[in-house]
């Protein structure tokens, strides 16, 4: 690499890292090549959707403080954010939400569990809701729960590891447009290999190898990390109540 090149790559790795999916092929333009990961240059679908979620909240929470005009203002803003997710991330041959790549003007070939976050905040219709809950059982549903991509790299945000956070938003975005079973499934099939994980080892991981429903190997950037907080919490939530829970603000749209 040309020293002229290692801003960029920095500022990428950076961004990467921020996103807290460090590392992933998600972010590479070549999946087996770390030196390409072009981050600053994706719209994530995931993060669009998070944003289309605090947007309808707003607006929900401003409109009860009898604040008609603020709570408009991001009505509006929240609408031209899902137009956009449809527009950009929605994959119509894939039939599944994913990252678009601005410097292309391209949709990116990779399907990752960040496309279940438009179902988690209520962005999507019923119709790409259903679609998406299809893709996920035949493609990313593994023993142990949901694999986080397609691909394995050695990077620990990729198969065949999967992670809470993942597994909470697509539990609660498939209950959310009525694939109860799914989640059900989904939810059953995490907290058993939790449940066997920590009868074997005595501690929760913050990672689980999905594939093989056992505690991840010591992949990505450091070793595996134990405690651990986001997987004690999700676990706890969905195991209360098998993920009916409380959901984003924002109605699922028609």
């Amino acid at each position: 690499m040309a020293p002229d090149d290692r801003p960029r790559l920095f500022r990428d790795i950076r961004a990467a890292c921020e996103s807290g999916w460090d590392f992933s092929s998600r972010w590479l333009a070549a999946v087996d090549d770390r030196t390409s990961i072009r981050t600053t240059d994706l719209v994530p679908v995931d993060l669009n959707a998070v944003l289309y979620g605090v947007e309808s909240a707003l607006a929900d929470w401003l409109a009860r403080l009898d604040r008609p005009e603020a709570a408009d203002r991001y009505a509006d803003a929240a609408e031209r954010r899902r137009r956009a997710i449809e527009q950009y991330c929605w994959d119509d041959d894939r039939e599944f939400y994913v990252d678009y790549c601005w410097t292309d003007g391209e949709q990116t070939d990779r399907l990752t569990l960040a496309g279940v976050a438009p179902l988690f905040v209520g962005a999507a219709d019923h119709e790409r809701a259903a679609a998406v809950a299809e893709r996920l059982r035949s493609d990313f549903l593994r023993p142990g729960g949901l694999v986080t991509t397609l691909e394995t790299t050695g990077e620990q945000w990729d198969a065949p590891n999967g992670w809470a956070p993942l597994h909470w938003m697509a539990a609660v975005g498939l209950r959310r447009y009525g694939h109860d079973d799914l989640a059900a499934e989904v939810t059953d099939r995490w907290l058993s290999l939790n449940r066997s994980a920590f009868e074997e080892r005595g501690r929760m991981a913050e990672k689980y190898d999905v594939q093989s429903a056992a505690v991840a190997a010591d992949d990505g950037e450091y070793r595996l990390q134990y405690g651990f907080g986001w997987t004690n919490g999700v676990a706890t939530a969905l195991g209360a109540g098998r993920g009916a829970t409380t959901e984003p603000a924002g109605e699922p749209r028609q």
